[in-house]
């Protein structure tokens, strides 16, 4: 242990006990900034709540833009969690994967277009296009929890 902690009368030694005032307050005021920079950068870390949506239309306009950017892990946080949602969720995001890049990037780039909806209770129903395919779909949105969730299904299985 004491071999780790040798230095030999060769080498300087520095001592905070040595420095001058004005020394010594330089080293403190670059110790705190760093300090302080240090905690300002570790914070940006701290990630919050992924696709927490503010409202439905919020909810939809998340889900929409994750799926058209291919990021399905987060547009699952906000859909309903239910065997027909996951398994066609899992059947788009394959399909996804196999599709053209030149499709992809096209699905990247599009921007959303919400042409209608219309809330009943906690459920609201969205019909949207996206700029790339220019087609009508439909998208059922529940709130659940006080949160609202995408019920996936719906946009496949038709009106229920």
């Amino acid at each position: 242990m004491e071999a780790l902690f040798y230095m030999s009368p060769l080498q300087p030694t520095v001592s905070l006990l040595n420095l001058s005032f004005a020394a010594m307050k330089k080293f403190l005021i670059v110790f705190f900034s760093l300090l302080f920079f240090w905690a300002c950068n570790n914070s940006d870390r701290q990630q919050p709540e992924p696709n927490q949506a503010e409202n439905d239309l919020d909810a939809a306009r998340t889900f929409i833009r994750d799926a058209l950017d291919g990021k399905f892990e987060h547009a699952k946080q906000l859909m309903l969690k239910d065997s027909t949602n996951d398994e066609t969720m899992d059947v788009i995001e394959r399909n996804y994967e196999r599709m053209p890049q030149a499709d992809r990037v096209g699905y990247r780039n599009a921007s959303i277009q919400i042409h209608n909806t219309k809330t009943i209770a906690d459920t609201t129903f969205v019909i949207y296009s996206n700029s790339y395919k220019n087609q009508n779909q439909n998208l059922k949105l529940v709130k659940v929890n006080g949160q609202w969730l995408v019920d996936f299904k719906y946009t496949f299985q038709g009106k229920r």
